[in-house]
């Protein structure tokens, strides 16, 4: 076969590839034979961010002249040439700043064990999405099953476990994950993640738990290599892995791991985390990739526009000095509690603790100090109490408001704020509290709260007369 006239007979960038297919299955060297010219000049005259690793083409090299060893691209022409099937693939490797859209068509015959396949790539500086789209029957529907799930859910949590269950019955894998990753806090967490039935693989907790779990999750960057992924379905994919990464790569082993892809999900070019399957039949290597190469692309924006929305909701619910709830999302939780149905006769307890002589310390060594204070305080208050049931009224005042207690629960946990707020130095609390038998009633309980408080206050400035005159509401 007279290769080059083939690719000069192609306006797109056209190169002949070869792949060497070897005995019991597998693939060894892959080589570029010949190409184009606009293949070519790619390589030798390459557009600003798209420089290879030498600048001089020469015909029959392995393809690893010019680029990185990339596990998917492998893939992809093996595909081509030794399993002769027509491969198309349209992505986004981190190393350069374009879209690929290409195309391996088999060719034949075969040299012996050496097999071919014309390879053609489109080269997009802006992502066609309608290249994008351009996905099999099936993954388009897996994939507009977990569109509309998403826009429809009002539980985002369970909707994504809803899916990543989806996910892993798609790739009949064993094992599925979300991992988000906070590069601030250097912290990992699981969004939602799916077992095959009968699996004996840890949950992803118990690796959360141990230290330098982040220092891994952080790895996986240079393990993809600047590909948009990794994919490994054969024990050479993992000498591979072993090679980048052996600290991951005995993790892997450890859980049960024989074969893996992972995907990192971003949002305009931001690192959210990983999805991943484990354990995945290699026959389906090629479908799995397509789900989740499309999957990924609608999760990162989802995931990003839901933290977004969280973040949002915990600076309009959150007091930003103390951390604890403000003032609104305490509004909030007593117009739901009054307009609700009783719960069955639930009752709820209401505390008011104010902190005396905030203005004392404001005035005599500053506000930053006083700021101090103030954290002291809400520190103390959450010895005892569950952060989410703690509000900041204003000023010096905190209030907290739980249901289902009893009087004398509530008034032991009064006595506990008291002792708590001893090991803090200068924080005392004036404290009220009070029980209403119904939730719908907890305007009143606030009323009778209040009013005991500031008989505790007026109570502490009798005491300390020398305090008197910061002795007001703030």
């Amino acid at each position: 076969m007279k290769f080059q006239e083939v690719v000069d007979g192609i306006a797109e960038k056209s190169c002949i590839i070869s792949v060497e297919k070897l005995e019991g299955g597998g693939y060894g060297e892959i080589r570029i034979v010949t190409g184009n010219r606009s293949y070519i000049d790619s390589i030798e005259n390459p557009p600003e961010g798209m420089r290879m690793l030498v600048s001089k083409f020469i015909p029959g090299s392995e393809y690893t002249r010019y680029l990185q060893k990339d596990l998917n691209f492998e893939e992809f022409c093996y595909r081509a040439a030794v399993e002769k099937k027509c491969t198309h693939a349209y992505v986004h490797p981190d190393r350069f700043p374009v879209w690929f859209n290409m195309t391996g068509l088999p060719l034949e015959p075969d040299d012996g064990n050496i097999c071919y396949l014309l390879y053609t790539q489109e080269v997009n500086f802006v992502q066609d999405t309608e290249n994008l789209s351009n996905v099999s029957k099936d993954t388009a529907s897996a994939v507009l099953n977990t569109c509309i799930k998403l826009r429809g859910t009002e539980d985002f949590h369970r909707t994504m476990q809803d899916i990543i269950k989806d996910i892993r019955n798609l790739c009949d894998a064993e094992h599925c994950c979300i991992l988000l990753m906070d590069t601030v806090e250097r912290s990992c967490s699981v969004l939602c993640e799916e077992f095959r039935s009968g699996s004996e693989m840890r949950p992803m907790k118990h690796y959360l738990d141990h230290d330098g779990f982040y220092e891994i999750a952080e790895s996986w960057e240079d393990t993809i290599a600047g590909s948009d992924c990794i994919i490994v379905n054969n024990e050479a994919g993992m000498e591979v892995i072993k090679e980048r990464n052996p600290v991951w790569y005995e993790s892997l082993i450890q859980a049960g791991g024989k074969s893996i892809v992972l995907f990192p999900l971003k949002s305009r070019n931001v690192l959210l985390g990983y999805i991943w399957a484990i354990n995945f039949e290699a026959e389906d290597t090629a479908k799995i990739k397509e789900t989740l190469e499309l999957t990924t692309f609608i999760l990162g924006s989802e995931i990003a526009n839901y933290e977004l929305l969280d973040r949002l909701k915990i600076l309009s619910s959150r007091d930003m000095l103390t951390g604890v709830n403000n003032r609104n999302e305490m509004n909030n939780l007593v117009d739901e509690l009054c307009k609700g149905e009783d719960e069955a006769g639930t009752s709820v307890g209401v505390v008011f603790a104010d902190l005396n002589g905030l203005k004392d310390v404001n005035d005599s060594e500053g506000h930053a100090t006083g700021d101090r204070l103030l954290k002291d305080a809400a520190s103390a208050l959450r010895e005892v109490f569950d952060n989410d049931c703690i509000f900041r009224a204003g000023g010096d005042e905190f209030s907290v408001i739980i249901k289902g207690i009893t009087e004398e629960e509530l008034d032991r946990k009064v006595q506990m704020v008291r002792e708590s707020a001893a090991k803090y130095n200068k924080v005392v609390f004036a404290l009220g509290s009070s029980v209403a038998d119904r939730t719908t009633d907890v305007r009143k309980a606030l009323r009778q709260a209040d009013e005991r408080m500031y008989a505790d206050k007026e109570k502490f400035y009798e005491q300390h007369p020398e305090l008197a005159r910061s002795g007001t509401r703030n």
